[in-house]
């Protein structure tokens, strides 16, 4: 479908996953150039190493080195902290990810799961001392989701970050396969007690997806990436498709229109509650 952005991840199957895009791209004899691959570091692979994880130089050197060769290319587009460290200077981090930039082995740097103002602060140092700052962040957002519209995406817009969310479906409880007609009987898989999460706020989201994704013809998964993808900020969106048909269903997505009263139906219903001082600020 001419999709060309691939994420994936250090930790992700225990490096399998970079190890499977990177034997699917050189079986395709696909030209390396025309692809835009991320992955990420931080989550620690060898249990009992205190070096193997983190985001010190030490381990940053050694992850991106093993992600290179697992995915069998010679640099990274994007390269994700996967989590905030809280034990080591961010100074130390970003001068590390500078290296990786000035010597070619990444092209951009990108953050997720991590405060709005430890971010700001990275981006502000790294701004004065003339390095790379942080291009990208990944975060959670969806209709079930949107506490980080009160700091993370605000921060995000005014530093020039793209916003990239994950779990745009929260899990699957968007996707269509939970209403309110079978409430308590379908079981989730991945996302084990992720029906204990449902109540009439939630089904009301679902109930207000399925109206407009059957005036449409779509699934109401496609209506809920659809919202996520109009929201401001929004760069591209993760998609984690088990199957053909759910992956046909997330596609949909880019098709559909969602007119300003849809919007504005799906927004009333999920608006969230904002930590001080997003209250304060708008009244």
């Amino acid at each position: 479908k001419g999709g060309n952005f691939i994420d994936t991840a250090n930790i992700y199957t225990k490096g399998h996953s970079e190890k499977i895009i990177g034997n699917y791209l050189q079986s395709r004899n696909i030209r390396r150039d025309s692809q835009v691959i991320s992955t990420k570091f931080f989550v620690n692979l060898y249990p009992g190493d205190p070096n193997g994880g983190g985001s010190g130089r030490k381990s940053i050197m050694s992850a991106v080195e093993n992600s290179l060769r697992r995915l069998q290319t010679d640099y990274i587009d994007l390269y994700w902290m996967h989590a905030f460290d809280q034990h080591t200077p961010i100074e130390e981090t970003l001068s590390a990810l500078s290296d990786l930039v000035t010597s070619g082995k990444i092209r951009y740097f990108a953050i997720s799961d991590t405060p709005a103002w430890k971010i700001a602060q990275a981006n502000t140092i790294s701004h004065f001392r003339g390095w790379p700052g942080f291009i990208g962040l990944q975060l959670e957002y969806s209709l079930l989701e949107r506490t980080v519209e009160g700091d993370l995406i605000p921060m995000a817009q005014d530093l020039g970050i793209g916003v990239v969310p994950w779990s745009p479906l929260k899990g699957g409880i968007l996707s269509g396969k939970y209403t309110r007609k079978n409430r308590g009987q379908e079981k989730t898989g991945r996302s084990a007690g992720s029906e204990d999460l449902l109540g009439d706020r939630e089904y009301d989201i679902i109930d207000a997806l399925e109206d407009i994704a059957k005036s449409k013809n779509v699934s109401p998964a496609s209506v809920a990436l659809a919202w996520v993808i109009s929201r401001p900020g929004v760069s591209s969106t993760l998609i984690g498709a088990r199957t053909i048909k759910q992956l046909e269903q997330n596609l949909a997505s880019l098709e559909v229109e969602l007119s300003a009263g849809e919007i504005q139906r799906l927004d009333d219903l999920s608006k969230p509650v904002l930590n001080f001082p997003a209250t304060f600020l708008t009244g």
